[in-house]
Formats: structure tokens, sequence, C-alpha cells
């Protein structure tokens, strides 16, 4: 648990963060416009800048308490910047040197520095300069180097931003399933909202140097007025698992409760997808509500096969666009938003509490 109120002038920039309370397990994303205080607030919560004033404290532990602060390196935090921060005419090996030289002894646990280096896939770069790296090799070198000291925490600013979609990709599924694997807490900037909705346990609002929220991730996509919807409109992240593949290439893609929806993916728009190690590998679906349509009852005749049966919970009204969110409740106690116009609200007389069926025309598969 992260409690606290932290100040930091930056420049002619303030961090005035307000009390705040939030879980530490999982993935915390800090999420808000360019300029709204992310990198501010991630550099006070690390102690990474001695000017940081104010009240924080992780679990048990006070770090900071007015002047008085925690010093960084006993807060046993493992860094990934932007930039990746790697030490320049160096090695990559010597770069994960420098990182094992320097764990305390009373933190020597947890996975080798071996099976890190093969877990982040950066075997073959060990004798390469680091001045010789493509942008994603050099975040991969990053991620092993925080690893390597054996964190309890992991602390990641816009890691994404500066590389090409390709890498973006490859290192998103990469972070996604070390976190996963090695449970670490973990404190993670973006902008970028398919990032919050692929990684996040939960979501700090930021705004002009200030928390607005602290919300769960299904909190921060069941609102119409979600900062997080600024880009495509609303958006709903489904979790669930992955079933077979059939016969047709078709990917399942179903509830955690049984028999209770299944959704069908075209394996030809997924073809990154990795087959799942198990049957019922964890996963998140990704669907726009403009490719959500609703019926009164299930066609036969239609090619749509992603027909889900749900309830009617609300109907918002958006007051940029006029148009009308639909917010389904699925049989799992899931949202499923249809954004829809007031026309056709009116002509199928939708209102809370019906029964209906939420026609899917496309979804994205969020790997894990």
């Amino acid at each position: 648990m992260f409690k606290g109120n932290l100040q930091l002038e930056l420049g002619n920039f303030t961090l005035d963060s307000g009390k705040f309370a939030f879980d530490s397990t999982g993935v915390t994303v800090l999420f808000g416009r360019s300029g709204s205080g992310k990198s501010t607030l991630l550099r006070a919560l690390s102690g990474l800048d001695k000017d940081t004033r104010g009240t924080l404290q992780f679990g048990n532990e006070v770090w900071q308490n007015g002047r008085k602060a925690l010093p960084v390196e006993r807060r046993d935090i493992g860094f990934v910047f932007q930039t990746a921060a790697l030490l320049p005419g160096k090695t990559v090996q010597s770069n994960l040197d420098y990182a094992i030289k320097r764990v305390p002894k009373g933190r020597a646990h947890g996975p080798s520095p071996q099976e890190i280096i093969d877990r982040v896939g950066i075997g073959y770069l060990l004798d390469r300069s680091v001045d010789n790296l493509s942008g994603g090799e050099r975040q991969r070198v990053a991620i092993a180097r925080a690893l390597l000291t054996r964190p309890r925490l992991l602390m990641m600013d816009e890691p994404l931003s500066a590389l090409d979609w390709r890498a973006k990709t490859e290192l998103l599924t990469l972070i996604e399933s070390v976190i996963a694997d090695y449970q670490i807490p973990t404190l993670y900037i973006t902008h970028t909202p398919v990032e919050v909705e692929r990684l996040a346990s939960r979501v700090v609002f930021m705004a002009d140097g200030r928390i607005t929220s602290v919300e769960s991730l299904t909190e921060a996509t069941t609102r119409i007025d979600s900062p997080l919807f600024t880009e495509e409109g609303p958006v709903s992240v489904l979790h669930g698992v992955m079933g077979a593949i059939d016969d047709d290439g078709l990917i399942a893609f179903e509830s955690t409760k049984a028999d209770v929806f299944t959704f069908w993916l075209n394996r030809a728009e997924h073809a990154n997808t990795p087959t799942p190690k198990t049957p019922k590998t964890q996963a998140r679906l990704r669907v726009l509500a403009r490719d959500v349509a609703i019926a009164r009852q299930r066609y036969s005749d239609i090619s749509m096969l992603n027909q889900i049966p749900a309830t009617i919970d609300r109907i918002e009204a958006d007051p940029e666009t006029h148009r009308q969110a639909v917010f389904l409740t699925l049989d799992d106690g899931q949202t499923l938003i249809a954004e829809l116009s007031r026309r056709s609200v009116a002509t199928l007389d939708l209102a809370a509490g019906q029964s209906v069926f939420g026609l899917v025309k496309t979804a994205a598969l969020m790997d894990q």
C-alpha cells in the first residue's frame, strides 16, 4: 500500500499530489496528459529528488516525513526509464554486472542472473556495446538490469514511448509477462490508453500536478467521462481465458465462469498470438464500443458469430458526440459497452433492465 501527500517543485512546475492511498500490488498506472505531473510524482515516490516534501508510506515503512526521507538506495526499487539510461561505452554484460555488484546481501534471492538474461532474451547481446543496440534491445537490457537488482518494486517511466510499433508490441508483451511471472509490484507511466488497458490493475489519474482520482481498471472503463476514452471513444476490457483454436482457425475467448460467454476471434487477425501454454491461459479482450451493436433477440441468419447475452444496466449520453453509451452487464458481471445513435436507442425502445444481445463486430486479444 502507498499512502501519502507529496509536494515537489521542478522549475516552473509544482507537484501537490493531495492525499492519496492505493494498493501497490499488480500494476499501478500513472495516467494523464503530457505535463500533468506523472514523472514528477514518480520521482517524488522513488526518492530520486531530494527536494521532495510531504509524507509517504510504503507498507509499514515511512519513506518520507517532511524533509526527512529514506534514501533511494534503501527503497529497493528497480528503474526502467524512457531512455534506458545505460552506461555508455560499456558492453551489455558490464551494465548487468554493475547492477549485480550493487545488490545488498540481504536481497540475494530470487531468479539467477542467467535465468533473467534468458527470460528477457538478451543472451546474444552480452558482448555487444550498448552504443550499438537498437531502441528495443536497449530497453530489454534496462529491464534485465532492473530485475537483477532484486527489487521489491519496479518503476517504469514511459518505457515504450521512444520505440517503433513492432518494438513496442514485443516489449509490451515482455513487460506484461515478466511482471506476471515474478509478481513484482509495478508503477508504470504512460499516456497511451492501450497500455493502461493491457497492464493496469488500477489507474492513478493526474492533471495539473495533482492526483484527481485512483480507480480500478474496471471503474476507469465503466464511466462515460473516463480520460481513457479521449482517443477512440468508450472501450470495454474483458477478462477471460483463451480456449482452443478450432478447425476453422478461430480462437475461443471465454469467461472464467463456465458457460457464460464465448467470443470467437479470427486467427488471421491475431497472427502474433501464441498458442496458449495451457488450455485456459488468462487474457484480456479489448472491445471498442463503436464495434458493438445491440439486438433484442439472437439471430441465426447473419454472419456475426459473437452474439453475447446481456442485460442493459444503464444508458448515458456522451456530451461531446451526442451518441448513447449503452452499458451491458454480461452474465459473469463484466461490462460491455455499445455506442449507438439516439435514433437506434429509440427505435429499439431500449431501457435499463432489458435482456438483449451484444453483437460484437471485432475485438482485439490483448495477449498475456
